[in-house]
C-alpha cells in the first residue's frame, strides 16, 4: 500500500513539474519566436485548457499523499525536508490556483474577445508565475533528496 501511496505522489510531481518545465523551457520559446499574438495567445489558452486540469489532477493527488506520508512519518515531528516538501507544496498550490483563477481565466476572455494586448498581459504573468512555481518544484525535489541523503 505505502508503495502505491509513494508512486501515486511522484506521478503527481512528474506531471506537474513536468509540465511546466516543458511549457517554459521548450514551448514558450518557439511558441514566441514563430507565431504572431493571435496565434500565440489561442495556443497557450488552449495549451492550459488542456494541462490544468492535469494539473489540478496532481494537486488533489499530491496533496493526499503527501499528507498520507506525513501522518505515516509522525505528523509534526516527521523528518523536516518532508515538512519543508509540505510548505513549498502548499505555496505551490497556492501560487497554481491563483494562476487558474485569476491571469488564465483573464487569458480565456481576452482570447474569446480577441484582445490581444490584455491576452499578451495575462500571459505574461501566468509566465511569470509558472516560472516561480517551476523554481520551487525544482528545489522542491531537491530538498527532498537532500534531506534523505542527509538524514
Amino acid at each position: 500500500m505505502q508503495n502505491l501511496v509513494y508512486l501515486l505522489h511522484v506521478l503527481g510531481v512528474v506531471v506537474w513539474v513536468g509540465g511546466m518545465f516543458f511549457a517554459y523551457m521548450a514551448l514558450r520559446p518557439v511558441a514566441a519566436s514563430v507565431l504572431e499574438p493571435p496565434q500565440r495567445l489561442t495556443l497557450w489558452a488552449g495549451v492550459f485548457g488542456k494541462f490544468f486540469p492535469w494539473v489540478w489532477l496532481s494537486v488533489a493527488l499530491i496533496l493526499a499523499t503527501g499528507l498520507h506520508l506525513i501522518a505515516v512519518f509522525g505528523g509534526t515531528s516527521a523528518p523536516h525536508y518532508a515538512l519543508a516538501m509540505l510548505a513549498l507544496g502548499l505555496v505551490m498550490m497556492a501560487i497554481f490556483g491563483h494562476v487558474f483563477f485569476a491571469p488564465y481565466k483573464k487569458l480565456k476572455g481576452a482570447v474569446a474577445a480577441q484582445d490581444w494586448k490584455a491576452g499578451g498581459a495575462a500571459l505574461g504573468q501566468i509566465r511569470q508565475l509558472i516560472g516561480i512555481n517551476l523554481i520551487l518544484g525544482l528545489v522542491t525535489i531537491a530538498v527532498v533528496f537532500v534531506g534523505r541523503a542527509l538524514g
